[in-house]
């Protein structure tokens, strides 16, 4: 954000632009616990992968700073849950 991205936040807050969310602690709550079940990982898989594709995730999730694991497990819920898309 920049100086005057700042300045013009001031500045809607201070003209009363801003309103206070409703029912903001059970939307909390629910938030919380969305996020919570999918977290949950009480499965274990186990796959036989080429040491090169291993090696390719083991780099692309050091670039994303988390463990190569997780990136894993974020690729295959994305596709279960249709949010993977093609690139052309």
């Amino acid at each position: 954000m920049d100086i005057n991205e700042e300045k013009e936040l001031i500045r809607s807050v201070e003209a009363g632009e801003w309103k206070s969310a409703t029912e903001f602690e059970s939307k909390r709550r629910e938030l919380v616990d969305a996020a919570k079940k999918t977290a949950i990982k009480d499965y274990r898989i186990n796959i036989r992968i080429s040491k090169r594709d291993v090696e390719a995730l083991k780099t692309k999730a050091m670039e994303e700073g988390i463990p190569y694991q997780t990136l894993v497990t974020s690729i295959l819920h994305k596709y279960v849950t249709g949010n993977l898309k093609e690139v052309s």
